[in-house]
């Protein structure tokens, strides 16, 4: 067979030429550490949404409409939190935080939006400047400036600017928000925005950009899983060389596989956080088997080379047949229109085959090298005992699912296929979403103390952000809005007509003024300048026909007046080559992004016009939609690839394709029990985690494959019952010490800083442990049961009746 002359080549190259193939990889890793300096990090939401149609769509609302959408400009949120933030004091102070960011050449100020300028305006409309606002406010009496306040609430966007706590009677809110417009971004913007705002006094601060958590979560999550990860293979090896071995390889898989990423250019996302524990976790538990394996030998008595041929023959086939299954898991989710879940399915399908190499090959060469070594110099060795051996108290423990596999099987089986059918069922309510909050840590004052007492760097800083986000949710009016992107030839006579009946008799989610939803557009613009400006409203009414306020006739004429006049805000809303518009329409703020979405496409498939919808909930929802397609297809690859592969292995192999059924039993269990723990906890597929199911197959079939392989070298030579002992306490230390390392690893992810990636972390580590009971308990009753149905049932044994002595046996089903 060719694996098997392979497997045999390697072990013999492994057992002759250790120093110089250990040398090989060493050198090898030198050429991946030239990738680590080109590695460059993405952070947020947007990488996971800009394939989108909805995202597209928006980014061209971002090209085509004016200043406040321009391509190279960028905005500064500000927040003032004042006793009274419409008082005089108050009002002249973020006035004069305006004046000096304008004045500021730098920060290349284009425009600045804030309630102080609106109540300025309303007490002299002719104050179109900073200065004329500030004379404006500093000679009105303080009931003049009451009674601006009251006009200023009844105009547009006012109230949405100033806290829920606005009191029209008394004038007052607690709190005020302005934007800053300029027209590219700058280096140092918000830094230097901050020392000009701590010029004027008061409470004034800029809001900020939501935090890059990847670097924090990475100085807090790696040193504790590191801790715990040593300890626990201190305990699986025994052995300080052995120990570092170990180490070494881990440490080569992951200059390998953040080199690759590296000089193949692909951009390191939130999601390949959970990169390296899982090849931390993989390649302990080959680590530990190949080391394991081959004490068992060097027990016997085997002399060095020999046990590690012996180890290589076995585990190399188990290796390669995990990272088949685990890479197939991985590549699953290469159909996703999510380009961060593509980069983490190839990024880790390589760091497998990495993890494969190094411990396949590497590891055992160096193991050879250094025993040799011990054997010439005084190198002490500490213990040499494999794990889970006969009479060991490890040992009897993991027995117990051969004890059940041996009493009990059917019974036991059939417990568990109600248990897993339930858990079936309550899965399915588990749900989807997609959010901004997914990526942002929670506030400084929620995380626990001893957090907060580390040291630097491993202390998590304090993002102000997430405070004052989470302020401007709580205090201020909540409200939001869809886009529609609106791509039509707008000098048309009909054009503007067109435009206005899109948003009639608008569907529930919709703000309603009248039978039209609530919207502004170029219909708009057109509607409320006619009110401030009576030659226009002239111009209007010339080519207005039927006499409805919309004209019908020489639209070009009336945008070329809109365009040249100052303030009208046609550009916010009309292309500069007038071949599409933006119409944005406000929506229930108490709604679900199901909803809105959903009525958003609703409108846009009414209309002739060819309208895309976009927005925040547009986006999130397609996106959410996305996770969950990429969710089922990636499952769906995974199992069908995953048992195709192991059915084809086992019969080349073993010459027992069903085996590869068996094999998958424990990993589907362990698939629906992930998914209801999911319900159960209140965690949904989102951006980060909804690569889970492919993770965990690829782990699940780790810990089964390894057993099920075992069990069928030794079915060969031994009853069923033996082998069944001899692969679960074969194999079993080395699975407990691998799953014991992987909670470990994994787990820490809980302590991430990324709501999302501690979620992962979490689900990750339940994924093991699922896959390591259902490996250790369950699978043994499965192959019971496989046996009897394969092996000893009245027609298996008729057929290998027929195959030896030809047609006279009578089949049992004609009896």
């Amino acid at each position: 067979m060719v694996f098997q002359w392979f497997t045999d080549e390697i072990g013999e190259a492994i057992s002759t030429y250790p120093g110089r193939i250990s040398l090989a990889f060493l050198l090898l890793t030198g050429v991946f550490l030239l990738g680590l300096g080109n590695v460059e990090t993405e952070s947020g939401s947007n990488q996971f949404v800009e394939d989108l149609d909805s995202f597209e769509a928006f980014e061209d609302i971002q090209r085509e409409f004016g200043s406040s959408f321009g391509e190279s400009s960028t905005t500064t949120q500000l927040l003032q939190r004042e006793q009274n933030v419409l008082s005089r004091p108050s009002l002249l102070r973020m006035l004069r935080a305006q004046e000096r960011l304008q004045d500021h050449e730098d920060l290349r100020v284009t425009s600045v939006s804030s309630p102080a300028g609106t109540v300025a305006q309303q007490i002299d409309p002719n104050a179109t400047t900073v200065e004329a606002q500030i004379d404006a406010v500093e000679s009105a009496t303080a009931t003049e400036i009451d009674e601006a306040v009251r006009r200023a609430a009844e105009t547009q966007g006012f109230t949405s600017q100033i806290s829920e706590n606005f009191d029209r009677q008394s004038a007052a809110a607690t709190a005020a928000q302005a934007t800053v417009t300029h027209d590219r971004d700058v280096n140092s913007r918000e830094e230097r925005v901050e020392r000009v705002l701590a010029t004027v006094g008061g409470d004034i601060q800029i809001v900020g950009s939501a935090p890059d958590t990847i670097g924090s979560s990475l100085a807090l999550v790696l040193p504790a899983a590191f801790i715990l990860i040593i300890f626990f293979l201190i305990v699986a090896y025994r052995d300080l060389v052995d120990l570092i071995l170990g180490g070494v390889a881990i440490v080569m898989t992951l200059l390998w596989t953040f080199g690759f990423l590296g000089l193949a250019d692909i951009p390191f996302n939130p999601l390949l956080v959970a990169v390296p524990p899982l090849l931390i976790a993989v390649g302990i538990d080959f680590g530990i088997h190949a080391v394991n394996r081959y004490r068992e030998e060097r027990e016997r008595g085997q002399p060095v080379g020999t046990s590690m041929m012996v180890t290589t023959e076995q585990l190399l086939v188990a290796f390669f047949i995990v990272m088949g299954t685990t890479v197939i898991g991985f590549l699953s989710n290469l159909p996703s229109a999510l380009e961060p879940i593509r980069d983490f399915g190839v990024v880790a399908a390589i760091g497998i085959c990495f993890t494969f190499l190094i411990f396949g090959i590497f590891l055992p060469a160096a193991k050879v090298k250094t025993d040799r070594l011990r054997a010439r110099y005084p190198i002490p060795t500490m213990s040499e005992r494999p794990l889970g051996s006969e009479g060991s108290a490890l040992g009897r423990l993991l027995s117990g699912g051969v004890v059940i596999a041996k009493r009990a099987p059917v019974l036991f089986m059939l417990v568990i296929l109600v248990g897993s059918g339930a858990a079936g069922v309550y899965a399915t309510g588990v749900g989807t979403g997609f959010s901004q909050d997914d990526f942002l840590p929670p506030e400084y004052d929620e995380l626990p103390q001893w957090q907060k007492d580390l040291p630097d760097p491993f202390s998590p800083p304090e993002y102000s952000y997430v405070e004052k986000t989470n302020y401007i949710e709580d205090n201020f009016p909540s409200s939001s809005s869809v886009m529609l992107f609106v791509e039509t030839r707008m000098g048309r006579d009909a054009a503007l007509d067109q435009v206005h009946r899109i948003g009639r008799d608008p569907p529930p989610t919709f703000q309603r003024d009248g039978r039209h939803a609530e919207s502004q557009s170029i219909v708009t613009v057109v509607q409320s300048y006619q009110e401030r400006d009576p030659e226009f409203r002239r111009l209007v009414a010339r080519n207005d026909p039927d006499a409805d306020g919309i004209p019908e006739q020489n639209l070009g004429e009336v945008y070329e007046y809109l365009e040249s006049a100052p303030g009208s805000g046609v550009g916010g809303v009309l292309a500069e080559d007038r071949r599409s518009t933006l119409v944005t329409y406000s929506v229930d703020a108490d709604a679900t992004n199901t909803e809105i979405a959903a009525d958003a496409r609703v409108v846009a498939a009414e209309t002739p016009l060819e309208a895309t919808p976009t927005g925040n909930a547009v986006i999130f929802e397609e996106a959410s939609n996305l996770i969950l397609d990429t969710v089922i297809t990636s499952l769906i690859i995974t199992l069908v690839g995953a048992s195709a592969f192991l059915i084809v292995v086992y019969g080349v192999l073993e010459g027992r394709p069903s085996l590869g059924v068996a094999n998958v039993v424990p990993i589907a269990l362990t698939v629906t029990f992930v998914v209801a723990s999911m319900r159960y906890l209140g965690i949904d597929f989102n951006a980060i985690n909804g690569v889970i199911l492919s993770l965990t197959i690829g782990l699940g079939i780790d810990y089964s494959v390894h057993v099920t392989h075992r069990f069928a070298d030794e079915f060969h030579r031994a009853d069923i019952e033996t082998a069944l002992d001899r692969a679960v306490r074969g194999t079993g230390g080395a699975l407990t010490g691998s799953m014991l390392t992987t909670v470990a690893g994994m787990g820490m992810l809980v302590f991430a800083l990324n709501p999302a990636i501690g979620a992962f972390g979490v689900l990750t580590a339940l994924s093991v442990v699922y896959a390591y009971i259902a490996s250790m308990l369950v699978l043994p009753s499965t192959l019971v049961i496989w046996d009897r149905v394969v092996n000893r049932s009245r027609p298996a044994q008729w057929i290998r009746a027929r195959r030896r002595s030809g047609p006279a046996p009578r089949s049992p089903l004609e009896d």
